[in-house]
């Protein structure tokens, strides 16, 4: 059995649980691979793919070129860069693992925090040798809007709770009693980016989200409010956001996903003013790497003995 471990960037697969049960050959690879030919030449020879979360897409021309390949391993239980539909053409079987269901709420929180308190450019500043250039955006008494309800942003609205801030949800099948449970105030979707002081994204990306935040959305926010997504890129109308924080129409965002990964070198959103940039740490974490890969062997084990877990069809 070879299997190919995918984008690896920080080179810790390997150390992260015990492969060796597995008897097999192992490569990782630490650089992302975006050309389809050159990605299909160095993964032809494998059986196993293990993908890191959506870094790379597995789309039906891709499976169609990899005859080889039997399983499909991706972090998490849900990965929308996967045709699950095409690997189950091609008699691939497609796994899942767990994750840490703390690890983007608290990521969430780290650029809340640095983008109304100016962390980024008040480090820059001291380390010029200079001192107290910005005015912090107090957060208690405040409003925090949540875009999607579930349960990455329950969790990150039972945080604002405990910061003072007043709650506010908006999702399109968020019932009332789902909200008044949870202590938050559901809303229009309008009345949500008006209100708010901070609008937090947690919303699963498919065709009827992409763009479900554009330039109506972003004009109804306040000029002293913020925008921060953690949830997938193309959600937010990448161009629309990019005008308002040029324009100053929005004091800010926080940004940890965006429409291509890895962001190009020289993608205009890298320079971007009011801007605090992470790349795509939500699910990024010591305690959350151990469970993807400690599951990853868990899964080619089982499937190697004709009893696969975490199975993931076709929707």
């Amino acid at each position: 059995m070879r299997i190919a471990i995918l984008d690896d960037y920080q080179q810790v697969a390997l150390s992260c649980t015990d492969w060796r049960p597995l008897h097999a050959e192992i490569v990782t690879f630490s650089s992302h691979i975006a050309d389809t030919g050159d990605l299909v030449a160095e993964l032809r020879p494998f059986d196993v793919i293990v993908a890191m979360r959506e870094r790379t897409p597995f789309t039906a021309e891709r499976i169609a070129l990899l005859p080889n390949l039997r399983l499909l391993v991706t972090t998490g239980m849900r990965n929308a860069s996967i045709d699950v539909a095409a690997c189950a053409a091609a008699g691939v079987t497609v796994c899942g693992t767990g994750g840490s269901p703390g690890a983007t709420p608290e990521l969430t929180w780290a650029l809340i925090l640095a983008v109304t308190r100016h962390v980024a450019e008040e480090d820059a500043a001291i380390r010029r040798g200079g001192w107290q250039h910005t005015i912090g955006y107090g957060l208690r008494g405040r409003t925090l809007g949540v875009v999607g309800f579930g349960n990455i942003g329950r969790a990150v609205a039972r945080i604002g709770q405990a910061f003072g801030m007043d709650v506010i949800a908006w999702s399109k099948h968020l019932r009332d009693e789902t909200a008044v449970t949870a202590g938050v105030t559901a809303v229009g979707k309008e009345e949500l980016f008006t209100l708010a002081d901070v609008v937090t994204v947690h919303y699963k990306l498919s065709e009827r989200s992409t763009g479900l935040i554009g330039a109506r959305e972003l004009d109804l926010m306040k000029p002293t409010a913020f925008l921060v997504n953690t949830s997938r890129g193309p959600i937010v109308d990448q161009d629309a956001l990019l005008a308002a924080l040029e324009a100053g129409d929005i004091a800010g965002a926080g940004l940890d996903v965006y429409d291509e990964e890895p962001l190009p070198a020289g993608h205009p959103l890298r320079s971007a003013p009011r801007a605090v940039l992470t790349p795509h740490l939500g699910y990024v974490t010591d305690d959350g790497y151990r469970i993807f890969y400690t599951e990853a062997v868990e899964d080619i084990a089982a499937f190697a003995a004709s009893r696969p877990v975490r199975v993931i069809e076709p929707a």
